[in-house]
């Protein structure tokens, strides 16, 4: 069975949607929430790229020309991102429910982030 390519853009609009149904997406603190996703989902995509060209090891040189295999940095920082994104979106979960639930976010939650 072929596997089923996730549109993350489609995802991201229905998002958006949901969002704008609730009025959450007039709050600054949403909106550069979902920048900051927006953000982490295109770095990951770019370190994707770049595990799946150099691979899971890479040889890094030392001062005397030693070379050592070692694993990919690419890895660790596509896993740090993906735990952030993971975050940003759980916060953007959190807004929108906040709003669904009728709770006036506009000026306590960006007051809290300044």
């Amino acid at each position: 069975m072929a596997k089923k390519k996730i549109d993350f853009g489609k995802k991201l609009e229905e998002i958006v949607e949901a969002a704008s149904k609730t009025g959450a997406d007039t709050s600054l603190y949403y909106m550069t929430t979902l920048d900051r996703y927006n953000t982490q989902i295109k770095l990951l995509e770019q370190l994707k790229a770049s595990i799946t060209e150099n691979g899971m090891t890479v040889e890094k040189e030392y001062v005397k020309g030693r070379v050592n295999i070692v694993i990919n940095p690419a890895i660790t920082e596509y896993n740090k991102t993906a735990s952030a994104a993971n975050q940003t979106v759980q916060t953007l979960i959190k807004i929108v429910q906040a709003y669904n639930d009728g709770a006036d976010m506009s000026s306590a939650a960006e007051d809290d982030e300044m």
